[in-house]
């Protein structure tokens, strides 16, 4: 079988599991600290860093994009009869949500307002992208169906709907189509198997502990992308 190992609210991993449980794909988990890595995981690691898949066959495979494609070829893809270009352009809008989840974890990690502003600028502006691509007429990216586009972006949109929920604060506002995909991508069932059972609690001990987010956000109503319900 299969293990992955993981930090429990790493987005990396996230994309990861989300792949494996798209395709009903079952797996073995282990959990490590990052902050106190483990010799066995650092021996077979060459980054040191999450996610590691240990194949079936005991190789372990690092770096998630590798990762990503290696269950392509060995499980099967999503989708069949993509062509080259199109397959060439999924990569593509795979790779803007997954350069995006270091950006996303600054700005929900940021101390206080003005470094939460700056980095959030920068960070929303692939949502404005994915806004401008959507096309609203389908219930994911391309289709009905889920495909790799919708795996890569999953980790963000699930953050920005536990930051929402917990503090009304929407990083798509004003992006009626990035909403929709969001409620469609919360609906698939792929969150929920997608990470620990208690994965909200880490997040929002981490997230929203100490942060501008939790600390500083001054939730007024009828202020800008600061109610749940100011953008429907």
């Amino acid at each position: 079988m299969l293990k992955v190992v993981s930090f429990k609210i790493c987005p990396f991993v996230q994309r990861v599991t989300a792949a494996l449980a798209a395709r009903d794909i079952p797996y073995e988990i282990e959990y490590i600290n990052l902050k106190d890595k483990p010799q066995w995981f650092l021996d077979i690691s060459p980054n040191g860093q999450v996610p590691l898949l240990i194949t079936e066959s005991g190789t372990p495979l690092f770096e998630s994009d590798a990762i990503i494609e290696y269950i392509e070829d060995q499980y099967g893809a999503l989708e069949q009869g993509v062509s080259n270009e199109q397959r060439a352009l999924d990569r593509a809008w795979s790779y803007l949500g997954s350069k995006n989840y270091m950006s996303q974890c600054g700005t929900m990690s940021s101390k206080d307002k003005a470094t939460f502003e700056q980095r959030n600028e920068k960070f929303v502006t692939a949502f404005a992208k994915i806004e401008n691509q959507l096309s609203g007429n389908t219930r994911y990216f391309k289709s009905d169906a889920i495909s790799n586009v919708d795996i890569a972006w999953l980790p963000l949109l699930h953050r920005a709907n536990i930051i929402k929920q917990h503090t009304g604060y929407d990083f798509l506002c004003a992006l009626p189509k990035t909403q929709a995909w969001q409620q469609a991508i919360m609906e698939s069932g792929l969150v929920e198997a997608s990470v620990a059972d208690d994965f909200e609690l880490h997040f929002t001990n981490f997230y929203l502990s100490e942060t501008y987010l939790k600390t500083g956000l001054e939730l007024q109503s009828g202020t800008a992308c600061a109610t749940s319900g100011c953008c429907g």
